[in-house]
């Protein structure tokens, strides 16, 4: 099987322009950080604080998750209701960064990603794919842009899906979410030794998909010719 691990800070694109190369290669698209994202939207409803080590952990074993994977998308179930839109919130976000970086979230989560990478050929993105979840993968490349660029990208998305919000508001939590996801000790954002760093910073959506095309086909050629 071949993997292909992209990492990267909020904002980067990794899930769009992921969703399109896997597509391309005929892969499984695999967006790990949306997994996180519902661990933080079940405490969300449950009025759990997300930095609550203890409170989210017992939230745990009452959280049946699915992953439904298909090269034509990934559609997110929670105990039986398909939440791949409410996880997209801006408020789940933070969220999301919150409960990632609770060491018993993580492990509730990664045999499941490692489980679908051993079967497959798939393109997964997240936060530490190259570094912890699939330190094997053949293909890794670090995906990133300044908070600027992430911003403004964050911004139009959430205007064009009719969410109200305000770009400086944005950018602060685009600033924030890098610190935190930068500083904490279980898994922190940062790129594989052996990833390819790719600053999309002023770029097209179709600019950085064909550099990102490029990247991988070269990378997949050299393992098909070994």
């Amino acid at each position: 099987m071949i993997n292909i691990a992209i990492d990267g800070p909020a904002g980067a694109g990794k899930s769009t322009l992921s969703k399109l190369l896997a597509k391309r290669f005929n892969f499984i698209y695999v967006d790990t950080g949306a997994l996180y994202r519902v661990i933080g939207l079940f405490a969300h409803r449950q009025g759990i604080d997300t930095r609550d080590i203890g409170g989210v952990s017992q939230l745990l074993p009452k959280i049946k998750l699915e992953l439904l994977c298909a090269v034509e998308g990934q559609r997110v179930i929670l105990n039986g209701e398909d939440v791949s839109a409410a996880i997209r919130m801006p408020e789940i976000s933070m969220a999301a960064s919150n409960v990632s970086a609770i060491p018993e979230v993580r492990a509730f989560l990664l045999q499941l990603q490692q489980n679908i990478a051993r079967d497959n050929d798939c393109l997964m993105d997240g936060r530490d794919i190259g570094t912890v979840v699939l330190p094997n993968a053949q293909i890794k490349i670090f995906l990133t842009a300044s908070p600027q660029d992430r911003a403004q990208r964050r911004y139009d998305e959430l205007i064009e899906r009719g969410v109200k919000v305000d770009y400086n508001v944005v950018l602060s939590e685009i600033i924030d979410r890098d610190a935190q996801d930068s500083g904490r000790e279980i898994a922190p954002l940062k790129p594989a030794d052996d990833a390819v760093i790719v600053d999309t910073s002023g770029l097209k959506l179709e600019q950085s998909l064909e550099r990102l095309y490029g990247i991988a086909a070269e990378k997949i050629r050299a393992l098909q010719c070994k």
